[in-house]
């Protein structure tokens, strides 16, 4: 197996890891809150928000950062930072007796938050412009099925072996996966990396991006993704609870919001090698139309099987979206700065992390659950507008040679 076979192999098995151990401490997470004194269910609710949403704040404050140490240093070192602070982190989670000593936790957790954005940069710079949609699709599985699997594992945990040792057995996983990456992967840097990143300061790689009209509307659109994938998470289970009387809401809900997954993992890598075919602008846009098609009979189902076969459709979808992002990514930023572009665009998704479960909350609180399914596929409706609009504009000026794009190998 070369080192690029290799390489892939080691991190799609490392992200599986990480973010099934990062998604397993979810579903419990308000009833840990719970266990530190007796609370009122507005307080649990209130800090369960705080803590849920820290970690994203502080993840989007760094992401571009830990990019630009790896495109000067190697992406390999942040790899092994990222992976044991999240590791440390999660391990120290299981001794607290407060709620601010697990915000802290959590906002430390989110500035060693790099780990699958770094594996995706890592891959993208070794991977042929031609290749890139189909490679990087296969990664974003491992991505995928470790977050499809994570809550299952972490509920059966939790209610095995309690609170403690399921955040303990998390970040050894989360160990486990780092050692893969310190004895597995191989990174090859550019001779001539350091030398190119060191002549593009930050507002250089900035200023790129913003001139670049299709790369900064792409940014966008990760943003408002993430917005309209989070609007209706948070209210899921509530919704299914409207559809079915059945006393296991909360399996139900979680077997709605797997469906999603399932979808996403079927169809990633197809998008992506599509994306290398006829161009990820191109599939991008067709994946943003039929995701807002989809997100709008979601409004109107009557039953669970019809939500679950729609949030299905929906996940083949959006699944190919980040995928097509990354390759766009690597095909117009220079590899030099690779790092950090993608570090930009790792930043706007989690914002929209953040964006996505408060307007959701506020919308359906004014108008009802139904509601948010017409926002999110107006949201989707405004990327993909977006997304033309750039794309015919950027072809108008590289006509009329005001701009240029080298072709960075």
């Amino acid at each position: 197996m070369d080192v690029e076979k290799r390489n892939l192999f080691i991190l799609w098995i490392a992200n599986f890891f990480i973010a099934s151990s990062m998604t397993m401490v979810m579903p419990f997470l308000s009833l840990y809150i719970e266990t530190f004194g007796n609370f009122s269910p507005e307080y649990v609710q209130r800090w369960s928000g705080f803590v849920f949403g820290i970690t994203f704040v502080t993840a989007f404050l760094v992401s571009p950062i830990w990019g630009r140490i790896g495109d000067q240093f190697g992406f390999k070192p942040i790899l092994l930072f990222t992976g044991t602070g999240l590791s440390v982190s999660l391990f120290l989670m299981g001794f607290m007796d407060s709620v601010i000593e697990l915000l802290f936790l959590r906002f430390f957790m989110g500035a060693v938050t790099g780990f699958i954005p770094t594996s995706i940069a890592l891959i993208s710079a070794q991977t042929p412009k031609k290749r890139a949609g189909e490679v990087l699709g296969t990664l974003q599985t491992g991505n995928v099925t470790g977050s499809l699997f994570g809550p299952l594992f972490g509920g059966m945990l939790a209610d095995s072996v309690g609170f403690q040792y399921t955040f303990v057995y998390t970040a050894f996983a989360i160990f486990v996966a780092t050692l893969f990456v310190f004895f597995g992967v191989k990174e090859k840097k550019k001779m001539d990396q350091r030398s190119k990143t060191s002549s593009m300061s930050r507002k250089d790689v900035f200023v790129f991006i913003i001139h670049h009209r299709v790369l900064f509307s792409v940014m966008i659109i990760a943003l408002l993704v993430q917005v309209a994938n989070f609007t209706i998470q948070p209210l899921l289970a509530l919704y299914v609870s409207e559809l079915t009387e059945a006393g296991a809401v909360a399996f139900l809900a979680g077997l709605a919001f797997s469906a999603t997954g399932f979808g996403n993992l079927l169809a990633t890598r197809n998008w992506g090698r599509l994306g290398d075919r006829i161009g990820h602008e191109k599939v991008m846009m067709i994946l943003l139309l039929g995701g807002a098609i989809i997100f709008i009979p979601q409004a109107f189902v009557t039953a669970l099987w019809q939500l679950i076969i729609l949030r299905f459709l929906f996940g083949m979808m959006v699944g190919g979206i980040i995928p097509c992002m990354t390759a766009y990514i690597r095909q117009v930023a220079p590899l030099s700065v690779q790092g950090e572009v993608q570090g930009y665009s790792t930043s706007f998704r989690f914002l929209g992390n953040v964006i996505g479960p408060a307007t959701g909350g506020v919308i359906s609180g004014y108008i009802g659950i139904s509601s948010v399914f017409f926002v999110t596929s107006a949201i989707l409706v405004i990327a993909f507008l977006l997304l033309i609009w750039s794309t015919r504009r950027q072809e108008k000026e590289v006509k009329k040679g005001h701009i240029q794009f080298v072709n960075h190998k």
